[in-house]
């Protein structure tokens, strides 16, 4: 998708390679501890949080966006803490409600504030949603987007340079492709 809007994309897990980015990246799938123990034998943990510090743009998907967060209900080890907040799982009586959890499907964003990562983006801009956790901000004006599953949730964060977005852009078809295109021309 990235070289589909004109940027270039680099995969990688070296630090060395990260302290030269002048943009950043981080997917996630799977779970918050496992992630985090690969981002530490990776030696990537220092080198996010000082390249997010120095201003280089940097977005979270899914759980690369949940990493963000200081904490989170489904592990036990911190997170980057690059946006302050606590990734907290659906509450079990959502399935009573005749939600399906985990959330998996298309759903509707709802822009909190604006921002030049959502520009061309608005209220019927549907998004693919796969997640069992949601981000709670602790500071409300990190609040970049908000989605409906049960109840109303954070389904986007944005700190300064620091964004995080909960559902899957490379998954979501023109929405999705005029996010990414958004990140690649910041």
């Amino acid at each position: 998708m990235i070289k589909r809007v004109g940027g270039e994309a680099m995969p990688t897990g070296d630090a060395q390679v990260l302290s030269a980015a002048t943009k950043i990246l981080l997917p996630g799938v799977g779970s918050f501890d496992n992630a985090v123990q690969k981002l530490q034998r990776l030696g990537l943990i220092d080198v996010l949080r000082e390249r997010a510090a120095t201003g280089v743009p940097f977005l979270g998907i899914c759980l690369g966006m949940q990493l963000l967060a200081s904490a989170s209900e489904e592990g036990v080890l911190p997170g980057l803490d690059l946006i302050a907040g606590k990734v907290r799982k659906f509450s079990p009586d959502a399935s009573q409600a005749g939600l399906k959890i985990p959330h998996m499907g298309w759903n509707l964003i709802r822009n909190v504030k604006g921002s030049r990562l959502t520009a061309g983006l608005d209220d019927r801009s549907k998004f693919y949603f796969v997640h069992s956790y949601y981000y709670e901000c602790t500071n409300a004006a990190d609040r970049l987007l908000e989605t409906h599953h049960g109840h109303a949730f954070v389904s986007g964060v944005e700190r300064g340079n620091v964004v995080g977005v909960q559902f899957h852009p490379e998954k979501s078809h023109r929405y999705g492709m005029q996010l990414i295109k958004n990140f690649v021309e910041l």
